[in-house]
This record gives structure tokens, C-alpha cells and sequence, in this order.
């Protein structure tokens, strides 16, 4: 119990520059009180005194803003920073030293019975405002951008970003303590900065067939070009 109280203080201490001391993170973190409180409520959760546990709950969310149902599991390290609205389902799991940001959710996806929310690998870091839902498996070290949704099961080391959640960095080696959840790939602004270089690549085409033009018109394939004359065969004709 004492150790695993030490190793919650380390990881907060580890992971934000702001904290001062051990005695500021034990009385003053939102966070850390509601991860220490919520061990309460599981505990008395498995022990079947589910009214206490849904008590100590409610209680730690009105303090924290941070809502863990006393059946969601937690392993050792784990740090909310800030935490005003993270919510945690029943069937969850977060593995050891994972981090979460304020607005997270690790939810579901209906009224299904059963394992119904995710399960986070070890080191994992969720992003502001970021939706995990569903029975999905998030691999060890993923980092999960903020805002982002994802509805699927993502392997080790691998970020995932937007709306829907999209791979869009392969395993990488990550360092231990791995926080920037905000300085990501957007696939979209790269998709549409790929688009533009094509759309330049086709005007400056057009400008070179719209140069040649009075060289070759016969052949040129711009038929409404101001500088189209016509060939010497036709002007004979007429």
C-alpha cells in the first residue's frame, strides 16, 4: 500500500515541472487525490460493498471534477494532470505509469453487459479532450493526441490523431516519460498541402501549352486559347 502511495507521488513528481514537493502533490493535486481515493472505492468495490463505493465516488468527483467508477482498475503511476472532466468506465483498464489530460474519456459505446470500455497498455499518454471508447485494446507506450476519437485497437508505440483516431506514426522508441500530446502529424494539412502541390504542378502545364500554342496549334490541346491562330491549311480552304 506504502509503496504503491510513493510510486503515485513519483510519477506525478517525474511528470510536472509545477510540482514543488511531495506535500503539495499529496494534499493539493486533483489528480492524485482522486487515483488515491478511487483505490478506495475498487477496493471496497471487489468486496462487493458497492454503496461505499459509489459513495467515495461521488464524493472524489465532487472535490476533483474527476469521475473513475469505483470498478475501472488502475495501475501503479498513473497521473491525471489537471483532470477536471476526465470520466473512467466500469470495465476499464489503464496499465502502469500512463498519463491522462484534462476532458479525457475512457468510455463506451452503448449499453452493452460486460467488457465494455478500454484497456490502456503501460505508459500510455491520453491527450486533452480525447475520446477512447469502447472494449479496444491500446498498445504499450501509444500516444493519443488531444482531441481524438478512437474506436479501434492500437498496437505498441504508435500515435493516434483525429476524428476519427488514425495511425499516423508506426512503432517508434519512445522515451520513458513521453508527455507532448499537442506537437503531432496532421494527415489532413499534409493531404491537402499534397493537393496543392499537384494543382501548381498542372497550372504551370497549362501555362507552357498556353506559351507553345501559336508555335504548334494544330496540335495544341487548349482549344479556346487567346493566342490559338489556325493552320495554314484551313485558312486556304476558306
Amino acid at each position: 500500500m506504502f509503496d504503491t502511495l510513493k510510486r503515485d507521488i513519483d510519477a506525478v513528481m517525474a511528470r510536472d515541472p509545477a510540482a514543488h514537493s511531495r506535500a503539495e502533490v499529496f494534499f493539493c493535486y486533483p489528480g492524485f487525490i482522486a487515483v488515491r481515493r478511487h483505490r478506495r472505492a475498487h477496493r471496497a468495490y471487489l468486496k462487493g460493498h458497492f454503496l461505499l463505493a459509489r459513495w467515495i465516488n461521488f464524493r472524489t468527483y465532487q472535490k476533483t471534477g474527476i469521475d473513475i467508477h469505483p470498478g475501472a482498475t488502475l495501475g501503479e503511476g498513473v497521473f491525471i494532470d489537471h483532470g477536471t472532466g476526465v470520466v473512467i468506465g466500469e470495465t476499464a483498464v489503464v496499465g502502469d505509469y500512463c498519463t491522462i489530460y484534462q476532458g479525457a474519456t475512457l468510455g463506451g459505446t452503448g449499453k452493452d453487459t460486460g467488457k465494455r470500455h478500454p484497456t490502456l497498455g503501460r505508459g500510455v499518454t491520453v491527450g486533452a479532450g480525447s475520446k477512447v471508447l469502447g472494449p479496444i485494446n491500446i498498445g504499450d507506450h501509444v500516444k493519443i493526441g488531444a482531441g481524438a476519437i478512437v474506436l479501434k485497437d492500437v498496437p505498441d508505440l504508435c500515435t493516434v490523431v483525429g476524428n476519427p483516431g488514425r495511425i499516423v506514426r508506426g512503432p517508434a522508441v519512445r522515451p520513458d516519460i513521453d508527455l507532448d500530446h499537442g506537437d503531432l502529424p496532421d494527415p489532413m494539412l499534409e493531404k491537402v498541402e499534397a493537393i496543392e502541390g499537384k494543382l501548381e504542378q498542372l497550372e504551370q502545364f497549362e501555362q507552357q501549352e498556353m506559351e507553345a500554342a501559336p508555335h504548334n496549334c494544330a496540335a495544341c490541346p487548349v482549344e479556346d486559347c487567346p493566342r490559338r491562330t489556325e493552320p495554314e491549311t484551313q485558312k486556304e480552304e476558306k
